[in-house]
């Protein structure tokens, strides 16, 4: 894969981008949001557009959220464009960011799961091919501030609390049933009760599973 880094920490940066090279990826690595728009700007220029970004959200020269709006600026340049962030810390407004700006290739991850090189590189594979990766800490610290108010999420039973948290993370529903010892026909019936507690009607126009996880996640 094509991969464009963006950390001002050179030493994550750097062993990230040598982690990426050792297992063939080609991988170009800068220190600030600015760079990294450049970057894929003139690789956009070139015919060769990233195949997925890799970028914390927190950079110079504020430490706010730099890298965020660098993300965002980047899907709303190059719709589908896969990228991932990471901070050290939950931040409930960027996970909905994330998710409201479009379905698919997008994921947040903190900075202790991007340490895991099994968990990052599976992150990393799942984003670059049009997934959608939340981490689980940050689906377990959004479900609570989000259920209370909700009516429909109060109604679903405990199975369908695991099945629409395993939604959020990402996971299809084969990936489910696995993760939960049911068979495929039992997390469909679980998906289906799901959408009709929330009041989610079938319609050509939305896409459900995309507004299930952003009422569980209070976007």
């Amino acid at each position: 894969m094509r991969v464009v880094i963006a950390e001002d920490s050179a030493i994550l940066r750097d062993g990230l981008a040598a982690l990426l090279a050792r297992r063939g990826h080609d991988v170009v690595a800068v220190g600030d949001g600015e760079a990294l728009v450049r970057e894929v700007a003139l690789r956009d220029a070139g015919g060769d557009l990233p195949d997925v970004v890799v970028a914390d959200i927190r950079m110079p020269p504020t430490f706010t959220d730099e890298g965020m709006r660098a993300a965002t600026a980047l899907r709303a340049a190059h719709p589908g464009l896969p990228v991932l962030v990471f901070s050290q810390y939950v931040e409930m407004r960027y996970a909905a960011q994330l998710l409201a700006a479009g379905a698919g290739g997008i994921g947040y991850l903190l900075k202790d799961r991007v340490a895991d090189v099994s968990d990052f590189l599976d992150a990393l594979d799942r984003v670059a091919g049009g997934q959608t990766v939340l981490d689980p800490e940050v689906v377990t610290q959004l479900m609570g501030a989000s259920a209370a108010g909700d009516a429909g999420l109060a109604r679903l039973t405990p199975r369908e609390r695991e099945v629409i948290g395993l939604m959020a993370e990402g996971r299809s529903n084969g990936a489910i049933a696995e993760r939960l010892y049911l068979s495929y026909g039992a997390v469909e019936k679980n998906v289906a009760s799901i959408f009709a507690k929330l009041g989610l009607e079938a319609d050509a126009a939305d896409h459900r599973r995309v507004l299930a996880v952003l009422r569980y996640l209070g976007a």
